[in-house]
């Protein structure tokens, strides 16, 4: 197996490498789905915060510049689907593909007026790794787990931060019950409107750590497309971990380790396309078998109107 996929490390260190995008996106998914908010807009909130974060890095010189950038745009365009779902009572699916289209066909565009180049822009500065003394010397999975960018451990924190919020404080009680029963909340004297706003904008800032690890974690540059159906997957892993940090988390990790089999894996042996699209087959594979037992928030998707 060792042979065939090379040193068990690398495949790990692989692994955590893809999943921590789609960690990020699913946890924030989970925040706006749990306030009862259906977000498929998640691909275009990563692929919009990966370019702002490189126009920032770019402007700037300076990573954490390019970081606010990135969280700022997330930020600004999970408002824009805040107010049209929420507020103008939009079709919740429509929003969030229009939020995709405008990304993909947006950044296309700006990435030509800005850099005056398409395809790829120029290198920025980017986050390097950072290992922790005396944990990524640990055979193994020292190097894989400890010796990553700070955007990685920022992921690792993250999970049980989620976890402590949405199910051991007051705000993630109020957050899950607007998703369930809306009415309750209102009647408890706390906005269902405001809730919904504070999940959706949550889903915008962790989908644009997501989104500007791809550019500023892995690459150092924005590549059209790059997000490649990410948000999608990062979507598809929420559903399966069933609205639960640590599900999520779990289906991640799943879905990562399927896209470092496709780089490990030795060519001559594998086909490639059919290395290419194992991630994807996963995904419907997993959406087929587990998307129907998995129980949704029971008020997503659907407008509240106070009475």
């Amino acid at each position: 197996m060792g042979e065939i996929f090379g040193a068990p490390g690398e495949l790990l260190a692989s692994t955590i490498r893809f999943a921590t995008p789609l960690v990020l996106a699913a946890l924030g998914g989970m925040f706006s789905e749990r306030s009862g908010v259906v977000n498929i807009g998640l691909e275009g909130l990563m692929l919009i915060s990966a370019f702002a974060g490189v126009v920032g890095a770019s402007l700037s010189g300076n990573a954490f510049v390019g970081l606010g950038f990135a969280l700022a745009a997330g930020l600004a365009f999970a408002l824009v689907h805040a107010l049209m779902c929420v507020t103008f009572e939009a079709d919740q699916i429509i929003s969030g593909t229009a939020i995709n289209l405008l990304a993909l066909g947006g950044t296309g565009f700006l990435l030509v007026v800005i850099f005056g180049t398409g395809g790829t822009s120029p290198r920025v500065e980017g986050f390097e790794e950072l290992p922790i003394p005396l944990l990524s010397d640990i055979p193994v999975v020292g190097p894989a787990l400890f010796s990553q960018s700070l955007l990685v451990y920022l992921m690792y924190l993250l999970v049980p931060v989620t976890f402590f919020v949405l199910f051991r404080t007051p705000f993630g009680l109020r957050l899950r019950a607007t998703g369930e029963v809306p009415e309750a909340v209102d009647t408890a004297g706390v906005s269902v409107t405001r809730m919904r706003y504070y999940g959706v904008a949550l889903s915008g800032l962790l989908a644009a750590l997501g989104g500007v690890y791809l550019s500023m974690g892995l690459l150092s540059a924005f590549t059209e497309n790059m997000t490649g159906g990410r948000g999608f997957i990062a979507l598809a892993a929420l559903i399966f971990g069933r609205w639960h940090p640590i599900g999520a988390a779990a289906a991640a990790l799943l879905f990562g380790f399927a896209q470092a089999v496709t780089i490990q894996a030795p060519q001559d042996l594998i086909p490639q396309e059919f290395l290419q699209m194992l991630p994807y087959v996963l995904t419907i594979v997993v959406l087929a078998g587990f998307g129907g037992r998995a129980i949704a928030p029971a008020a997503i998707g659907k407008p509240y109107r106070k009475e």
